[in-house]
């Protein structure tokens, strides 16, 4: 008799062949280990996901979209994948906008435990850093169910300590959407974000989201030039700020204004309801030559002051990353393909295991800084290369 995991729910259970689905949650076999195969550590997880994902993505040390990469390199004439734009100068942008910054090292002081906790429109959380708004991950060699991918990263991400957002794309619907569903099955512990579909559609989902207990709702903006969404007919608008005031009169739940690349459309999102504004270029997969995110949210920041709540995503890798954009004007950090392939490899266990990694990094990264608290996390631990004393941003 052998013994079997469940990624998505951690049942464990004998038979002597691999069972066809969880006995308790229904997951399919592609979710199910031999105890023997069950990841202790991210690089194992990694591992796994690399084979899932052969042709389509390598799990590269370093995910910074250049031409040496898969995602990159068969990108003509081929679909998206994981991969960015055109020639990916805006997924190259978001890595080297962050590489380019450097912190200040401190060495002095009295000891300390780096305090990570933070508060996100109410909801308490160990350390500022959720999954992002991704979608599609069962177009990737159906390695996985769509539906369990998304209760993956919503089960992870509350098992780490955090939460995740849940995305959209073109075999979503508001009859049949797995985002939904997971968040159902998780008692709303998420947030929605849709693309910018018809005001109609729109409100009813929100008005699904509302039922499902979900902690807000928001809008990929610049999901207006999905090629995904595009390619399959469904029809994606831009949307005028009198959309967008429709929109957070229409649901009960803060509204979240995510895709904003420029300070004075950050400020129109917030004078129109927003709640949040979501600094990202879409992981560069909507437009190509953009900056990188890193580059455009201090100038958002400075428009928008310190009362808005402001997230940023986009290159981010590693705890120093998230410590760079929270330096930057972030209350928060999202990650997106590494959560895809933390789910794909492991499932719910993969994605709790790498956020845990990022709150270890983080704190490594605030501990070396002086960085005794999230809210001590600004332009100060910055190094400035002309020699200046740059503005600080005050978090709360």
């Amino acid at each position: 008799m052998n013994q079997w995991y469940c990624t998505i729910c951690h049942e464990t259970f004998a038979s002597d062949s691999k069972p066809a689905a969880c006995e308790s949650c229904h997951a399919d076999d592609r979710m199910i280990l031999s105890a023997a195969e069950v990841p202790q550590s991210l690089e194992q997880v990694r591992d796994l996901a690399r084979k899932k994902l052969k042709g389509i993505c390598a799990a590269y040390p370093s995910c910074d979209g250049n031409f040496d990469k898969i995602c990159q390199r068969e990108a003509y004439g081929k679909p998206i994948g994981m991969g960015g734009i055109g020639q990916g100068r805006s997924f190259r942008a978001n890595s080297e906008s962050l590489a380019n910054i450097q912190l200040n090292m401190s060495v002095l002081g009295d000891h300390f435990e780096p305090d990570t906790t933070c508060s996100f429109l109410g909801i308490d959380l160990r350390f500022p850093v959720m999954a992002s708004s991704t979608a599609g991950a069962q177009g990737y060699n159906d390695a996985l169910d769509e539906t369990f991918f998304c209760t993956a990263v919503l089960r992870g991400s509350q098992e780490a300590g955090t939460i995740g957002l849940r995305g959209d794309t073109w075999f979503y619907t508001p009859e049949d959407n797995p985002s939904l569903k997971a968040m159902k099955a998780c008692k709303g512990y998420g947030i929605p974000i849709f693309k910018p579909r018809s005001q109609d559609v729109l409100k009813r989902l929100f008005e699904a989201a509302e039922s499902c207990g979900c902690k807000a709702v928001g809008i990929d903006l610049d999901g207006c030039g999905s090629t995904n969404m595009a390619s399959h007919g469904q029809p994606v608008f831009k949307k005028s700020v009198k959309d967008i005031e429709e929109l957070v009169t229409f649901t009960s739940l803060p509204f979240i204004a995510k895709g904003i690349l420029l300070p004075d459309e950050a400020q129109k999102c917030v004078d129109a309801g927003a709640s949040v504004i979501a600094v990202s270029n879409h992981g560069g997969r909507v437009m190509d030559s953009t900056p990188g995110v890193a580059t455009m949210l201090p100038l958002i920041r400075k428009k928008l002051g310190n009362s808005v709540t402001i997230t940023a995503d986009g290159g981010v890798r590693t705890g120093y990353d998230v410590l760079k954009l929270l330096a930057l004007g972030a209350n928060a950090v999202l990650l997106g393909r590494d959560i895809i392939r933390a789910a794909v490899g492991a499932g719910t266990l993969g994605v709790k295991l790498h956020l845990e990694h990022m709150e270890k990094t983080l704190k490594k990264a605030m501990f070396m800084t002086g960085t005794k608290n999230i809210a001590m996390a600004d332009s100060s631990i910055i190094f400035n290369h002309n020699g200046t004393k740059e503005e600080k941003w005050e978090k709360y």
